[in-house]
Formats: structure tokens, sequence, C-alpha cells
């Protein structure tokens, strides 16, 4: 029972943060404001994953020595 209780909070508050986000994206009024928007976004998540990326090949080469 409490873990189905736990789901459904789970599930609630991810609904929640993603209208949230939705709200953030129809905030810009423009088209160009919304393709800012989204480059800059997408641009953050390349940024993460190369460093995450450089991170495991670093770790690998530290491993071996």
């Amino acid at each position: 029972m409490a873990v189905k209780e736990i789901s459904n909070t789970r599930s609630q508050n991810s609904h929640q943060h993603h209208q949230q986000q939705q709200e953030g994206c129809n905030a810009c009024k423009s088209f160009g404001q919304k393709c800012s928007h989204l480059v800059k976004k997408q641009r953050a998540k390349f940024y993460i994953l190369g460093r995450c990326v450089a991170m495991l090949l670093c770790w690998h080469e530290r491993a071996e020595h």
C-alpha cells in the first residue's frame, strides 16, 4: 500500500514539474525567443554530456595506471 502511494506521489510531482517547464517555455513571446531558449537548453545538455564522457574517459585512464 505504501509503495503505491509513493508511486502516485512521484507521478504527480513529475506531472507538476513538466507543467512548470512548459509554462516557462511558453512565457517567451516571440518565435526567436523560443528558439533561443531551446538552443540554450540543448547546449547545456550537450555540455553536461561532454563533461560526463570526459570524466569517464579520464577515470578509465587513471584506473589502468
